[in-house]
């Protein structure tokens, strides 16, 4: 049986339909239209979302996890649990993100991701699309909660040994721009395919325009494990914002970053390279309590994740970051879409899996309200947690 979505609005991840009717047939858009152009036969299920607005499901480029269970753990149990959880709060795909370890827990945990990303994931599940490499190659000084010890050298023939654990599957990663053999280790994870993010860094300006030249396209959580704005040297910050080719992440829970900041990072990125990610940890979606971030402890209260005094991540989910990022800011509900689905699609290259919605592809969307605020997470055309209902057409 056919399946029809309707609200007021429909943003595909280019143009802005009213009164649309979006046609899914076993889980996959059959086609998109107007309320009043369509003609359906027979009974359909419809769900319906009066004053809402349909959009891509999110994709969240850098996670380490969530509903008690951290990427790093890459089995079957932790990523089901990741996968309903996202799905239930608007993300459809995401990026398993690791935090600095052992060289044989990396290796561990990138063999076991890639053997998962073999795998279909259930109906109602976010979908993992890749893998982001947060570490080991971080700068000391700006290293957050990234253990010390395991921080290593930029090293290609350790980036390809990791590269291959993941058979392939590495999508981004992060690195300090400022260590010796950044720039070299930037320009042969591109020609692998590797999308490279300056993070974790107390470089300059010089530095880190090197590693963009040598072929970086990203800055990982802007502001946060990154030096200072000086005006007479503006350092990797600086260089961030004003790069009009760099996309930059933001994690938006009012906590990393202040609304005022938020505001001048969207002035400076625009709707074209502003991201929003959630640096999300086993503890979101969880009581306050004692979690683990890959190996260590993290302390949650009050909707902060702490370790040894300093942040370690955040309980962040997108949906919460598009609709303070709106009350933040202002920004128009399409342009702020933007920020959760085309460009971080577009950044990683995952533009033909995710990001858009298109006839063929799998029916993951969510329907906004015009705050940001989720009102529902469709996967492959089923809302995840709602009952639906079977109406005449």
């Amino acid at each position: 049986m056919r399946t029809a979505i309707t609200a007021e609005k429909l943003w595909d991840g280019t143009n802005l339909l009213d009164h649309p009717v979006v046609v899914v047939e076993d889980g996959r858009i059959d086609s998109i239209g107007t309320r009043a152009a369509s003609e359906l036969p027979g009974p359909v299920r419809i769900f319906e979302y009066p004053g809402a607005t349909l959009s891509p499901a999110f994709l969240d480029v850098h996670i380490h996890g969530s509903a008690g269970h951290d990427v790093m753990e890459a089995t079957p149990e932790a990523l089901t649990a990741i996968g309903g959880f996202l799905a239930s709060h608007g993300t459809g795909s995401f990026l398993a993100t690791t935090v600095t370890a052992s060289l044989d827990a990396t290796l561990r945990a990138l063999s076991g991701l890639a053997n998962l990303l073999a795998q279909p994931p259930a109906q109602a599940q976010a979908r993992l699309l890749g893998i982001h490499l947060e570490g080991p190659f971080l700068s000391a000084v700006k290293r957050g909660v990234q253990p010390a010890e395991y921080l290593l050298a930029p090293d290609i023939d350790l980036f390809d040994r990791l590269f291959e654990a993941a058979e392939g599957h590495v999508r981004l990663m992060t690195l300090a721009p400022e260590l010796p053999g950044a720039a070299q280790l930037a320009a042969h994870a591109t020609a692998r395919g590797v999308r490279v993010s300056l993070g974790h860094s107390n470089a300059t300006a010089a530095e880190a325009l090197a590693i963009i030249a040598a072929g970086a396209v990203s800055a990982t959580h802007t502001f946060n494990a990154m030096r200072p704005l000086d005006h007479r040297a503006p350092g990797i910050l600086g260089t961030v914002l004003t790069h009009d080719s760099l996309y930059a992440e933001l994690i938006c829970d009012g906590i990393h970053v202040a609304p005022e900041v938020v505001k001048l990072w969207w002035r400076a990125k625009g709707p074209e390279r502003a991201i929003l990610m959630t640096d999300a940890i086993s503890a979101t979606g969880m009581p306050d309590g004692e979690y683990l971030l890959g190996g260590f402890p993290v302390q949650v209260a009050n909707g902060r994740a702490m370790a040894g005094g300093v942040l370690a991540g955040s309980v962040l989910t997108l949906n919460r970051a598009l609709a303070n990022f709106i009350a933040f800011t202002g920004a128009p509900l399409e342009l702020a879409l933007r920020l959760v689905t085309v460009n971080p699609a577009t950044m990683t290259g995952l533009g033909n899996q995710a990001g858009s919605l298109a006839v063929g592809r799998p029916a993951n969307l969510v329907a906004v309200d015009a705050a940001g605020r989720l009102v529902a997470s469709i996967q492959n055309g089923q809302p995840v947690g709602v009952p639906w209902s079977l109406k005449q057409f």
